[in-house]
């Protein structure tokens, strides 16, 4: 027995005399001086079994948490390392990190995509379960984003690489997942506080215990089972258990202390363009008044082929899609707020394409039926782009960003988590705001917005109520407003770099149902937090009164010790099963809809 005890115990007397040099007093010194104690009075057994279960427990912990994170070593492994790279007219096989923007990148049936692009040809199935947590493989053609780390299950795709190396969505999901799984929740450090006063208490009293009783046994069994070692862990491994959990459902929760204030949101913000919808305008309807649609789809597209305007990328697309090749052009001009104008080759005569601003810029009158049809169609959210051939209006073309298709049910999915506070904000007109709240379900709408409008709603917001407020973007002007909500949401699939960099929570995929799922993950991490803290101090409590009482003993102790580590653990292992689809059962409402001020559409 005393040679199984120094077996056991001269690597845990080591790693307690390695914390003293760093003037830590933890658990291994407090085994450590009851092992020797035992030895000296002869209670070998006793000796032997502490040091025995307190290994044992340790290897059980070690592989429980190594468990926790699973999500960020399958990651890990999921690194692409090679690509096959089209130069010069030749195909070549290069390192990963030897891929160049700009480059072509060939991707075939059950390779793993090394860069972030856009498809050029081909067509596929991908999975990118790895980075969005999406199950069911989407249909990728050209014009289309991919993502690196996902893998091609059938098909053929040529990529244009736009981010390669450090810079991909995979590389910059794994270096935040593990910043994320270092950083402490407020919990979390606050325990890290009382155990380093709790510890020399915990020797204190057991001194005492000694001079007042005069059993040693009694004394270094107290030692023994006042081991703070579940209330050290409680908080720790559930983060660590939650953050894995999320980054599975395509959630990226940038550390503990995001995690918790995702489980205290009381109120969500929206932007829209990008965020409720889709960020990507689309032409939904035209209509021509002198000219054949086709022929003005090509006159618009001529306008507006040197332009940089969301609008006029839509009309771009439009006419490619039509097959309407656009017409040459001599002259450009944009007229920032109003339009575009355009002289075409050979002498053709000015294109405009615009607001009615712009057609008053030119004198040009716009026919009464015009008029009509257009602020008609405005009024239900749709933007009006006129379009103008030399001094007569020739056509209207209507251009709206469509909704995210999952937009509705995201918010329902908020209202059944206690969210009952959810507004947009967006700088966006008031006819088109309106159109989309009124289609996904917000409560409150607040337009024509400066980024500094949004940063003075939500401060007032959480000024007013107290509560907890979350802002979800995906744009650069979102970057003040996520900074300054108590939780800053980014979409990583179509955000801004931005965007992503300050926020808390960054939705790896274009799927806004996913923030539903990482404030109910984040919310069921913190009950397995508080049960964690509640049980390993109501155990502390109740062999401390064994031991008092003389019906607790030294192994009986430890055992029990090790025991409470590994339930705690276990708890908290639970997170890693949490399925997306489970409610949580303990969700109550937060508190009745406050509004952010008399302001709101």
């Amino acid at each position: 027995m005393a040679a199984a005890a120094a077996v056991a115990g001269l690597p845990i007397a080591h790693r307690a005399v390695y914390s003293l040099r760093y003037r830590v007093i933890g658990i291994e010194l407090l085994v450590t001086v009851a092992t020797i104690g035992a030895l000296v009075i002869g209670e070998y057994w006793e000796a032997a079994a502490v040091t025995f279960l307190f290994q044992l427990g340790g290897t059980l912990e070690a592989y429980t948490l190594g468990k926790t994170r699973s999500s960020l070593q399958k990651l890990m492994s999921l690194a692409p390392d090679r690509a096959v790279v089209r130069r010069s007219g030749a195909e070549l096989e290069v390192p990963a990190e030897e891929v160049a923007a700009g480059d072509t990148v060939l991707v075939r049936s059950g390779e793993r995509i090394a860069v972030d692009g856009l498809v050029l040809a081909g067509h596929g199935l991908v999975n990118q379960a790895a980075i969005t947590g999406e199950s069911v493989p989407v249909q990728r053609e050209p014009g289309q984003p991919l993502f690196s780390g996902s893998v091609l299950e059938v098909g053929y795709l040529e990529v244009r690489a736009d981010r390669v190396g450090s810079e991909t969505t995979f590389s910059r999901v794994l270096q935040l997942v593990e910043e994320a799984q270092d950083a402490k929740a407020p919990t979390q450090r606050f325990v890290d506080r009382f155990a380093r006063y709790y510890t020399p208490a915990a020797m204190a009293l057991a001194v005492l215990v000694y001079l007042v009783t005069r059993d040693i046994e009694k004394a270094l069994t107290l030692l023994v089972i006042a081991c703070p070692g579940a209330l050290v862990i409680a908080t720790p491994v559930a983060v660590v258990a939650g953050i894995g959990a999320a980054a599975r459902r395509g959630v990226l929760l940038k550390g503990g202390e995001a995690l918790e204030r995702a489980a205290r949101v009381a109120a969500v913000a929206f932007d829209k363009t990008g965020t409720l919808t889709q960020g990507r305008p689309e032409v939904t309807a035209l209509r021509s008044f002198r000219l054949e649609e086709s022929e003005l789809i090509r006159l618009a597209s001529g306008a507006e082929l040197r332009s940089e305007h969301h609008l006029a990328r839509a009309i771009l697309r439009r006419a490619e899609r039509d097959g309407i090749a656009p017409p040459e052009i001599e002259a450009f001009e944009v007229r920032p707020g109003l339009g575009v104008e355009a002289r075409l080759a050979g002498g053709s005569g000015l294109v405009l394409a615009g607001s009615w601003r712009l057609m008053a810029r030119h004198g040009i009158a716009v026919p009464a039926e015009v008029e009509q049809y257009a602020a008609e169609e405005e009024a239900r959210g749709e933007t009006a782009v006129l379009v103008a051939l030399g001094d007569r209006v020739v056509g209207v073309l209507l251009v709206a960003d469509p909704v995210r298709p999952e937009a509705p049910e995201s918010v329902a999915s908020l209202r059944q988590e206690g969210i009952q506070q959810i507004v947009m904000l967006t700088g966006d007109h008031a006819a088109a705001a309106a159109s989309v709240a009124k289609e996904v379900g917000v409560d409150q709408v607040h337009a024509a917005l400066l980024p500094e409008d949004k940063v003075r709603l939500l401060r007032g917001y959480r000024d007013s109520t107290g509560r907890p407020i979350a802002m979800v973007g995906d744009g650069v002007n979102d970057a003040p407003s996520l900074a300054a909500a108590d939780l800053g949401v980014a979409m990583g699939g179509s955000g801004t770099d931005a965007a992503m960099e300050t926020a808390d929570m960054v939705i790896l995929s274009d799927r806004l149902d996913r923030l539903a799922e990482g404030i109910r993950i984040s919310r069921a991490t913190v009950r397995i937090m508080r049960q964690n803290l509640v049980f390993a101090v109501a155990v502390v409590l109740l062999l401390l009164a064994g031991v008092l009482q003389g019906s607790v003993f030294l192994a009986g102790g430890m055992l029990i010790h090790e025991a409470s580590v590994l339930l705690v653990i276990l708890n908290a292992m639970r997170l890693v099963r949490l399925s997306s689809r489970a409610q949580d059962a303990t969700a109550r409402p937060v508190g009745g809809a406050t509004p952010m001020d008399a302001g709101s559409v």
